[in-house]
């Protein structure tokens, strides 16, 4: 059978490519063609576009973007219409890939929905759309289900979380090797800061989280760098010897991590399952957050809470991130009451997210809606 997958950020490279090895597996004849990253590259998809040229962030940019994203929407439909999948496979980047998905099921292909659109968190009406153009979709948060079943009749495969897989089977690491690779401090503690992975939220979250740095001289500060950005991007903000970077290895960090900063988005599910208490932050551009604060109905914003559906981990969000309250709210994590409670809340977080094999069901999936 002929693939077709569209992912568009670096967490959905990751999903894409355990996605592909589980469709090889039970297609031992699968052409998968992909928008996505090394990783779904290494799996074994033939890249079309990588994520870095279509990772538009904050209403702003998308305004001056709109030719770029416009031709690449005419480019990828084209490149489907040549390959004639038995399937197109969509995955997250939901503002791009409504779009195809509505192109794509007018021109009769199969289509399936791998980790669902947000219209849970902002502009519900989108599931008209999402019925008229989804064949078969599959979500990995467990309060998904109900929301598309219970609330707008649209039957859903609930698969679990595929972070719960990619977590289990990373390679696991001796810490002295990793320390010494990334010329890290060999007895302080770390404090992990992932502050994104696009330019313009780095650059804003980063300067913020680094203020704390001062107040806590028993700890070094490790910086997750993203894939997607350039070593020399972070040179500025490595100016303190308690302050390193690491790039391409956020696991690895996470699991020597005491604490974290962590900039709301996937990374604060990752962080949780590592096991590590955090601190979740976020901060927009003034005109992008009176927008979004509009349009998003949630009471919070980060998926640990979403999911405990209580507060688990402090948010800290535009004028409550200052250096006054993260220094706080680190302190607090970084006591054996309050990491006890928040080691304790993890646990059974992870138990909601369905256990293992999302990407083998999710797999299923596709196979089913294809036959």
């Amino acid at each position: 059978m002929k693939y077709y997958i569209i992912a568009g950020e670096a967490s959905g490279d990751l999903h894409g490519s355990n996605l592909i090895k589980a469709i090889r597996e039970k297609d031992l004849d699968a052409t998968i063609r992909c928008w996505g990253g090394d990783l779904m590259e290494d799996a074994g998809g033939t890249l079309v576009k990588h994520y870095k040229e279509l990772a538009f962030m904050g209403f702003l940019e998308v305004l001056r973007n709109l030719l770029k994203i416009r031709k690449n929407i005419a480019f990828c439909k084209e490149d489907i219409k040549k390959f004639q999948p038995d399937i197109v496979v969509f995955i997250d980047y939901s503002g791009f890939n409504l779009r195809i998905a509505d192109w794509a099921k007018k021109n009769e292909f199969r289509t399936h929905y791998y980790i669902s659109p947000q219209i849970w968190a902002s502009r519900e009406g989108r599931i008209r759309k999402i019925k008229k153009s989804i064949d078969s979709m599959s979500v990995i948060l467990p309060f998904e289900k109900d929301f598309y079943e219970n609330k707008h009749a649209y039957p859903v495969h609930f698969v679990g979380h595929p972070l719960i897989d990619a977590i289990e089977n990373r390679t696991l690491i001796d810490v002295k090797s990793f320390k010494r690779a990334n010329q890290l401090d060999m007895n302080k503690p770390i404090i992990a800061l992932l502050p994104g992975s696009r330019k313009q939220e780095v650059q804003k979250m980063l300067s913020i989280m680094l203020s704390v740095v001062p107040s806590f001289p028993s700890y070094q500060f490790v910086i997750a760098g993203a894939p997607s950005l350039d070593t020399s991007f972070y040179t500025p903000f490595l100016n303190n010897p308690d302050v390193s970077l690491v790039v391409n290895e956020t696991y690895d960090l996470l699991s020597i991590s005491e604490a974290a900063l962590v900039t709301s988005g996937t990374a604060t599910l990752e962080t949780a399952l590592f096991k590590v208490p955090q601190v979740v932050c976020y901060k927009a551009n003034w005109l992008s957050y009176q927008i979004a604060k509009r349009i998003i109905t949630l009471k919070y914003i980060s998926l640990v809470n979403l999911i405990m559906d209580k507060e688990v981990v402090t948010e800290l969000i535009q004028d409550r991130l200052n250096t006054k309250n993260l220094q706080h709210e680190l302190s607090l994590i970084l006591e054996n009451e309050q990491r006890t409670k928040l080691l304790e809340s993890y646990e059974e977080l992870e138990k909601k997210l369905g256990g293992k094999g999302a990407s083998a069901k999710a797999a299923d999936n596709i196979l089913k809606n294809i036959s």
